[in-house]
């Protein structure tokens, strides 16, 4: 195994993005947090004033030799909206907004020419508006929320949004799947 990477996106609630991750081939780990705001140690509570600064997001920890940084990046474009502005569906505010937090150059060139190539295809018809931004102040969410689709999978939310999510994955990355 070659040396693992870290990867934070951020594309709506934590709990959607978590479950799809932790279908993926080659993520070893994947954890719900907070990051790229001002707050230390925010709480979910803190974060959902939308003071903080900070995004809910998804910390990954991946192996590059099982799916690459552009893998990964493809299947976040396909499992959220990256044209609305703080804003996933029902789900509002600043700790919602789409981004790309990287950890290596290479990541943040593999997230810039994607964005670019998506762009100049026009394929979601509005302007991409994903920030794509250096890891800042990451901060592990509550246990309560770590592996909540894998732990709810009948809870309402998950029924409505993330289970959809993760099978537009199985569909289109059948090859990436666990």
């Amino acid at each position: 195994m070659s040396e693992s990477r870290t990867l934070v996106l951020g594309g709506g609630c934590f709990w959607c993005t978590e479950a799809v991750y932790k279908e993926v081939r080659g993520v070893l780990d994947v954890e719900s947090g907070y990051s790229n705001g001002q707050a230390v140690q925010p709480s979910y509570e803190d974060v959902c004033t939308g003071t903080t600064g900070c995004n809910e997001v998804v910390k990954l920890v991946y192996d590059p030799e099982q799916v690459s940084t552009r893998e990964l990046l493809e299947i976040f474009f396909l499992v959220h909206d990256p044209t609305t502005l703080n804003r996933q569906g029902n789900d509002v505010g600043t700790q919602y907004r789409s981004g790309i937090y990287f950890t290596t150059d290479e990541q943040r060139a593999t997230a810039q020419a994607l964005i670019d190539e998506l762009t100049a295809d026009n394929a979601f018809g509005r302007s991409i508006v994903t920030e794509v931004q250096p890891l800042a102040h990451y901060w592990p969410a509550e246990d309560y929320h770590q592996d909540f689709f894998e732990r709810n999978p009948y809870q309402g939310y998950c029924l409505a949004v993330a289970a959809p999510k993760v099978e537009k994955l199985r569909r289109t990355y059948a090859r990436l799947v666990k």
